[in-house]
């Protein structure tokens, strides 16, 4: 019996879907950028610290996704935009990454079918 935890994570800048692979069943859960964020724009606010304030949104957003990549041991990164490869630049210098193998795909948008289908296909 293969134990090795699978995980495939369809992400962009905002959303990440994360699906974990286990006897050809996939529990899917999603996480979001935006959970926190506050919608209303203050224009008294300068455009230095709203830049700020969506630069720490964005790391708590990779945070919580390098997280729970640290639970799996083989994890497939895939999507339409450059967020897979910031997030692996920033989890690749962590040591406690090192035992983990990552992978990263480009891919289109998808349903959450076509992200299920291609998790399955990947890891067979």
């Amino acid at each position: 019996m293969n134990n090795i935890r699978k995980l495939g994570i369809w992400m962009d800048h905002s959303n990440a879907y994360l699906m974990e692979l286990a006897n050809d069943t996939i529990v899917q859960r999603v996480v979001s950028e935006l959970a926190n964020h506050e919608t209303e724009f203050n224009f008294y606010k300068g455009e230095k610290l709203i830049h700020k304030k969506e630069q720490h949104l964005q790391l708590s957003y990779y945070k919580k996704i390098s997280d729970i990549i640290k639970k799996y041991q083989n994890v497939v990164l895939f999507g339409p935009t450059d967020a897979k490869n910031e997030l692996l630049n920033q989890i690749k210098t962590d040591h406690l990454f090192e035992d983990i193998k990552i992978e990263v795909k480009n891919s289109d948008k998808m349903t959450e079918d076509q992200m299920q289908t291609f998790v399955r296909d990947y890891f067979k």
